[in-house]
């Protein structure tokens, strides 16, 4: 029985400026070829998009691309999101999560950053279209099970809407925040939600009011409570009544077919499944049939009709794998079994045992591709909403600067024309200015810290890859041991990565569970040492993950694509004023790796070397000395012998 109904009617929720969403697309295309005027053109094209809304997603993209690409190019601001709002929907109904994530957080940056710019009329349409935009991020972390953040977002959303009292958007925050408490199993909260929902619909005459009495409805059964829940349910068929749908009304008969068997009154339950088999197949959802069948079946079986189960139950397995829908065939699957080990036909009761055990694993492969999936979308999404914060970070302290220095030129003309205190005054700029410096620091600081997390996430993903290689082919040990040395450089990383500077220990500490993750990662392909100087004191320090892209480099295009097993040296010394930090391979060389990966049909750019000049520029700025990097290829006897980096870094200790 589904449990989200109700989340693409706030998703696929939209409101436009100028033109009707009850314009067919027919008489936009036409206005469209009319116009002239690139700033309606954009709000046309957002308009198309809508009116294709989750009939044709492709083409709801198409359109949303075209607005996105004109509102750009004459920065036409709310046209841009509201492109970027058409694309995540689209996405949302193709299944594409990931990049419908990307496109409402693109909408959310450009609502947000519009916020301050705009007044009446503009900035209430602004603070609604923010307010869909963090309901739609919502909804795309309720669909991936990440129901902290659902909720974070929602209710980001519900405050909008509680502020401007828009009491349709109400209803879809406030039922969505129902159904994502009740799958927190938090079944108060969630009544609570569909209850204000309700009273806001019944004042509104909102069309969905039937489902969000069904929903009550549903928390009263949950409890067990039947009296209240058949009291809603019935409401809730009034409802259906006075606004026909169709879909909402298959979902109620079978709510009333589950209220029936577990009130134990198996025909009435019957009855009303046969009613949601009528309801489902006069819009031919057969995703609603299919299910409907299956709990038909259930009931069957338990009256030892077996028959009649194996009748619907089988129904239920064909319009299954023509949905693909992989849960419900696995249900089917085992389902079938016991009615023909019921019937005494051990050899298809083994036979659909066996299918459905490959049900079984595909369910479990597709929940894996699910969940990494849901890894790399939270992982991004963290990263881009870290980076915005410290940018938003940057803006406030540049914004208080500047106030300051304007309050500052101020009180120096006031002070000027009265000529009081010139030595309080060149005391009170010494002040100023020595501030003024420790920003600057302070910005060099979040700079480096914002270019450190840009440093290679992909890695993780590439140890998980690995870790599900080894179990996969039963390597239970070596996964095992891979997973321990992860998550020990996983801790490494996370304890050091809010620090400026780490001692030379725990980066050698770091580099060696990194090279040893590699080795097992690609079989032993390559050997390695790291030798640290006598003269290297404890306490000297360097950037963290500083060297570790190079060091990646070298495994990955200088000693992979080599026949032989190769080997890597790390070097740390002394040289008067700086610390030297030498990487040596004995790989293909520099020129050869650059050839191998301009001949790829698909190239991944790194930015491991840009990056770490960067960081180089903010050390050099921060100490006032030399930091640089050099790269040569190594030559014996006219053959390439391999690549050494060596970064010749300022003298720096832990304070």
């Amino acid at each position: 029985m589904k449990q989200s109904f109700g989340f693409l009617v706030f998703i696929l929720t939209v409101t436009m400026s100028v033109f009707s969403q009850n314009s067919s697309v027919d008489s936009l295309q036409q206005v469209l070829k009319n116009t002239r005027n690139d700033i309606d053109r954009t709000e046309l094209f957002n308009a198309i998009a809508v009116e294709y809304g989750a009939n044709n997603p492709k083409l709801m993209q198409h359109y949303a691309e075209k607005a996105l690409q004109l509102s750009k190019k004459i920065n036409h601001r709310l046209a841009e999101g509201s492109a970027y709002q058409n694309m995540g929907n689209a996405n949302v109904v193709l299944g594409n999560y990931v990049l419908a994530l990307q496109s409402f957080s693109n909408a959310q940056s450009v609502f947000e950053a519009e916020m301050e710019k705009k007044a009446g009329a503009e900035k209430e349409e602004n603070r609604n279209a923010l307010a869909r935009a963090y309901g739609s991020i919502g909804i795309v972390f309720s669909e991936q099970s990440n129901y902290s953040k659902a909720l974070q977002y929602h209710l980001k959303a519900l405050k909008i809407y509680e502020q401007t009292k828009n009491s349709e958007k109400l209803t879809r925050v406030y039922n969505n925040l129902g159904i994502v408490y009740k799958s927190l199993g938090e079944d108060f909260k969630a009544l609570t939600y569909f209850i204000k929902c309700f009273k806001i619909q019944e004042k509104i005459l909102d069309p969905a009011i039937g489902i969000t009495t069904t929903n009550i409805g549903n928390i009263y059964l949950k409890q067990r409570d039947y009296t209240r829940a058949f009291e809603n349910y019935s409401k809730a068929k009034l409802f259906f009544g006075k606004y026909p749908d169709q879909r909402g009304l298959g979902e109620l008969y079978n709510n009333l077919g589950l209220f029936y068997k577990k009130t134990g009154n198996k025909g009435k339950a019957l009855q009303n499944y046969a009613l949601a088999l009528e309801a489902f197949n006069s819009i031919e959802d057969k995703f609603g049939v299919s299910d409907t069948y299956f709990h038909i079946g259930e009931i069957n079986l338990e009256q030892q009709n077996y028959k009649e189960a194996l009748l619907n139950t089988s129904k239920s397995l064909q319009l299954s794998k023509e949905l693909e829908v992989t849960e419900q065939i696995q249900d089917a699957e085992k389902r079938l079994s016991e009615i023909y080990e019921k019937l005494g036909d051990s050899q298809q009761a083994l036979t659909h045992y066996k299918l459905y055990s490959i049900a079984k694993d595909s369910v479990s492969n597709h929940e894996n591709i699910r969940n990494s999936v849901r890894a790399e979308m939270n992982f991004e999404f963290e990263k881009k909403e870290t980076l915005q914060k410290e940018e938003q970070e940057k803006r406030e302290i540049i914004y208080q600067e500047q106030a300051k220095r304007h309050q500052l030129q101020i009180w120096y003309t006031v002070l000027l024309v009265l000529s009081l205190c010139g030595i309080g005054f060149l005391i009170y700029s010494r002040i100023q200015l020595k501030k003024n410096l420790t920003l600057q620091k302070d910005l060099a600081e979040y700079e480096q810290k914002a270019l450190h997390l840009q440093m290679n996430p992909h890695f993780v993903f590439n140890c998980l890859g690995s870790i599900s290689s080894f179990i996969v082919q039963n390597g239970t040990d070596s996964a095992i041991k891979y997973l321990s040395k992860f998550s020990k450089l996983m801790r490494l990383t996370l304890e050091y990565s809010k620090e400026t500077l780490i001692p030379i220990d725990k980066e050698i500490e770091s580099l060696q569970n990194y090279l040893e993750l590699e080795q097992l990662r690609f079989n032993q392909k390559f050997s390695f040492s790291i030798v640290k100087g006598n003269d290297i004191e404890d306490d000297m320090a360097l950037p963290p993950l500083l060297l570790q892209p190079f060091v990646e480099n070298a495994i990955i295009h200088g000693l992979i694509p080599k026949k032989e097993a190769g080997t890597i040296s790390i070097d740390f010394s002394l040289n008067h004023e700086n610390l030297i930090c030498s990487i040596t391979d004995n790989g293909i060389g520099f020129n050869k790796s650059k050839e191998l990966k301009e001949n790829l049909v698909s190239v991944h750019k790194s930015m491991a070397l840009d990056i770490t000049k960067k960081r180089l520029e903010m050390m050099q700025a921060y100490t006032s000395k030399k930091a640089k990097v050099e790269i040569e290829e190594l030559n014996d006897n006219g053959s390439i012998s391999g690549t050494k980096v060596v970064l010749k870094l300022p003298i720096q200790y832990i304070k």
